[in-house]
């Protein structure tokens, strides 16, 4: 799809760089960005224009960690730490995707809900449930974004009815894949043990193969909070530490296994190594971390150590499915981070809250998240007129206002791959 979009226009180039072009000119030529230009060029006066006025133009926003089974119940025991907010609401709420008429309802509001925000890729959990699963895959498709979806593997501490016998496990998943792979335009498997305590080294082995067969990225949650983190350990004394564990399974990234990991917020020393070499990406979760009373994440840290971050809005840990709040909030974090912990890990800036919500967590689905010449074009138009103010306001003033401010009834448009889907 070739099209121009006018407007002002705001983008990274790099985690510290944001690059800003008033009422300038975005092209789409098949499907991926041409580049920002103040003038259109000569050889694409002829594509269609699309003339936003002052609107802003972003690109689209990439959410790297969200349960959508989860979806309908944000908000709700916030006063529980980790461990026991799963028993107590996540597992029951789980089981019930086994019905399938429960599983439409509940897609069918997340689906419409990523439609309507800002977010054009993610990276999603489903349940244990394969025929759910599908379902949500095929909402999400019909919505037009691009998206990871995983069906859950747990066979061990989990209730009983929520818990996988192991080869049944691999065996529904590797079955799962053959019927989805390939078969959407614009969302694919991934492999999605839910974490080490819930997924036998058997399971383990099995997802491993199934990797290496099909040759499926990985998501999955590390060193969350410190109940887990002992709970791991005694479950693999073994182990150097709760990374090492994925790693010894294979699942922890490396050339042929693309990674997510969840959280990391007490990830350190040999963990935050093995995470930068073998180009795991972090799932930045300030707001589940706040709410589930895990901790904070060093992110500054991370970025200074080379390991690959991006923002996730983890619901229902998270209560809120937008990754402009989850930039807000990873600053608001990385202050009290600062002020509390390590006065030598300054907080986050603006510009690096939106890199990570862009670029940062794009790069984990290709050339995606920026609109360098060669990037996917994925944008979000912004009409923040009903953000009134008397000041005068740079692009980038705006652009923070709207991390702070913003409401979906402000996005205008949304583009995914240079199609519009709203």
């Amino acid at each position: 799809m070739n099209q121009i979009l006018a407007g002002n226009i705001c983008y990274s180039k790099s985690v510290t760089t944001l690059a800003s072009v008033e009422r300038g000119y975005l092209i789409c030529k098949d499907g991926e960005s041409a580049g920002v230009f103040a003038e259109i060029p000569e050889q694409y006066r002829g594509f269609p224009l699309t003339d936003y006025g002052d609107c802003l133009i972003i690109p689209g926003l990439c959410d790297l960690h969200i349960h959508a089974p989860q979806y309908s119940y944000r908000g709700l025991g916030m006063d529980l730490e980790l461990l026991d907010w799963l028993k107590t609401y996540t597992f029951p709420e789980e089981a019930k995707f086994a019905d399938l008429a429960h599983a439409e309802r509940a897609y069918g509001i997340f689906a419409d809900a990523l439609k309507r925000g800002a977010t054009t890729r993610a990276g999603v959990f489903a349940t244990i449930h394969p025929q759910a699963t599908e379902l949500l895959m095929e909402k999400l498709d019909a919505a037009g974004l691009v998206t990871y979806v995983g069906k859950l593997n747990m066979d061990r501490n989990s209730p009983d009815y929520l818990r996988e016998e192991t080869e049944e496990s691999v065996k529904a998943t590797g079955e799962w894949i053959a019927r989805t792979k390939g078969k959407l335009k614009n969302t694919s498997p991934i492999l999605s043990p839910r974490f080490v305590p819930t997924c036998s080294s058997e399971l383990m082995r099995g997802l491993k193969e199934l990797q290496k067969e099909h040759g499926l990225p990985v998501q999955s949650h590390l060193s969350e909070n410190h109940s887990e983190i002992a709970w791991v350990r005694e479950l693999h004394p073994e182990s150097g530490g709760y990374g090492q564990v994925y790693n010894s399974f294979g699942l922890f990234g490396g050339e042929s296994t693309p990674t997510i990991m969840a959280h990391c917020v007490w990830s350190k020393g040999s963990e935050e190594a093995l995470l930068r070499d073998n180009g795991v990406f972090v799932a930045h979760c300030p707001q589940s971390n706040t709410n589930l009373a895990s901790g904070i994440a060093p992110v500054r840290r991370f970025l200074q150590r080379g390991i690959r971050v991006g923002l996730g809005t983890d619901v229902a840990g998270g209560c809120h499915a937008s990754i402009f709040r989850a930039m807000s909030d990873a600053i608001q974090a990385s202050k009290l981070y600062w002020r509390l912990i390590d006065q030598n890990d300054t907080p986050l800036t603006v510009p690096e809250a939106f890199y990570l919500g862009t670029l940062g967590g794009g790069a984990f689905f290709g050339k995606v998240g920026s609109f360098e010449p060669g990037y996917e074009f994925d944008a979000v138009v912004i009409d923040d007129t009903d953000l009134a103010t008397i000041r005068t306001l740079s692009i980038e003033d705006r652009l923070a206002r709207i991390i702070y401010l913003s409401e979906d009834s402000q996005i205008r448009d949304k583009y995914v791959r240079g199609y519009k889907i709203q």
